[in-house]
């Protein structure tokens, strides 16, 4: 039993990369919450219309986040090697291949972003309202389009920072940014301050100026402080990366991205598949969703402490040391991710009373939330195994434990339940989420066999 705990330095240490990203994301879920339950006083429509849209932006934040991480595995490793210009160079290669997916995403999501939010209103409910739904999703949608721009700036920088040890300063950038977020909320949703009443139209404009006062936040503070991360002084002077390299970091972030975009991709027809049992359903999951994100911080911010930890001791070469790392931070991942499910469980039939919508979607959103919290340890492991995987390079493998998974197991019966059989939502959902225990044990068999234990740098 030692060897999955460990002393109290170990866990000074993890909870020193994990606390700030911790903070900084239940800040962030915090305000998304208090956007939701703003939007919800709008009315159900605005509520059901802003929820499918951010579930497709979710697709474009997943990919930049997937290629951003693949090319942050060099950048921990270069930082256990003291490599700066090793750290520059995966810097520019974050910025370049974050804007291209940016351009293409804008360019898919401006053409096809009416459409694809279609696709979720195909369950029963009065055309008026379905019509409704999807003129303040698509409008919602094409304001939001502008904010991806900083988004995958913003990725470069603060995911550098992490990497190389500093997770304050993007802590603090996200705080900035959500107050500026949850105060333009205020303002343009309702109309204050002698400006109109935007409903949602305000509630995008409100967050797009926060994404502008976030990356402003990080490029002052990284390019002033250069004595402290010298891996900027010049990297904006060229976008010049060697071949050789560039070639080394695609190989290992594409399928991470690949993995990232079709995971969500899943988890997006998922969503639709549950959304064809009723309108009422897209509301109550963007419910439960909104408190499981608000309550999962724990384990995912741990899951990014185990990549970061693992990644930089593999980057000394300690393979035992990593290997006993991973361990302890898979069973203090899981331990988080225990107690706020018990949280979550307790408040489930409280928090939808906060919604101004009708009392069958607060039921079904209290069965759902319920549901979610019994399997959040479940979702704690896959996470923590996950990343361990993944801080090795090993991004082909985790994309088939991940993505492929989800898109050839998770998918198909989801979409079969759905539309061949009359089973519930609650019922659809429960058999969804079991599924995930064939993965935590074919993780775990990965993780103690070791494959991921492996120096990518040297």
């Amino acid at each position: 039993m030692r060897k999955y705990i460990g002393d109290r330095q170990f866990y000074k240490i993890a909870l020193g990369i994990a606390v700030p990203i911790m903070i900084q994301n239940g800040i962030s879920n915090f305000v998304s919450l208090l956007d939701n339950l703003m939007i919800g006083r709008v009315g159900t429509n605005a509520l059901s219309g802003v929820a499918i849209t951010g579930q497709l932006i979710f697709v474009y934040y997943l990919l930049v986040f997937g290629a951003a991480a693949g090319i942050g595995i060099f950048t921990a490793q270069y930082h256990g090697q003291q490599n700066t210009e090793g750290i520059r160079y995966t810097f520019r290669a974050k910025l370049m291949v974050n804007m291209v997916i940016t351009i293409i995403s804008v360019s898919v999501f401006y053409i096809f972003g009416s459409y694809f939010i279609s696709l979720f209103l195909q369950g029963e409910g009065a055309r008026a309202d379905i019509e409704n739904t999807l003129a303040i999703g698509h409008s919602y949608m094409n304001l939001m389009l502008t904010g991806l721009f900083p988004v995958a700036i913003t990725q470069a920088y603060a995911g550098t920072l992490r990497e190389t040890g500093e997770t304050r300063v993007p802590m603090y950038a996200s705080f900035a940014a959500v107050f500026v977020n949850l105060i333009g909320n205020y303002i343009l949703i309702y109309g204050h301050l002698g400006l109109p009443a935007l409903g949602a139209d305000g509630a995008a404009i409100a967050t797009d100026i926060s994404r502008v006062i976030e990356l402003i936040i990080l490029v002052v503070y990284t390019h002033t402080h250069s004595k402290k991360h010298p891996f900027i002084v010049g990297a904006l002077s060229s976008l010049k990366v060697p071949g050789n390299l560039m070639l080394k970091f695609l190989y290992k972030s594409m399928p991470l991205m690949l993995n990232e975009g079709l995971w969500s991709l899943g988890t997006t027809v998922l969503n639709q598949c549950y959304s064809y049992r009723s309108l009422s359903a897209v509301a109550a999951i963007n419910i439960e969703t909104t408190i499981w994100n608000l309550l999962g911080v724990a384990f995912l911010a741990m899951g990014d402490a185990v990549g970061i930890l693992v990644g930089q001791v593999l980057g000394t070469g300690d393979m035992e040391k990593a290997r006993d790392y991973a361990r302890k931070l898979t069973a203090f991942t899981v331990f988080c991710g225990t107690v706020f499910a018990i949280g979550m469980a307790v408040i489930s039939p409280f928090f939808p009373m906060l919604y101004n919508t009708t009392p069958e979607i607060r039921n079904l959103a209290t069965r759902l939330i319920l549901l979610n919290a019994i399997f959040m340890p479940v979702s704690s492991y896959l996470h923590a195994t996950y990343f361990i995987i993944r801080s090795g390079g090993r991004t082909g493998i985790t994309m088939i434990f991940d993505s492929c998974f989800m898109l050839f197991i998770s998918v198909p019966i989801a979409y079969y339940i759905s539309r061949y059989t009359r089973l519930d939502l609650l019922t659809m959902m429960t058999i969804i989420l079991s599924v995930d225990i064939i993965k935590c044990i074919v993780g775990g068999a990965m993780v103690h066999a070791g494959i991921w234990a492996r120096n990518i740098v040297s």
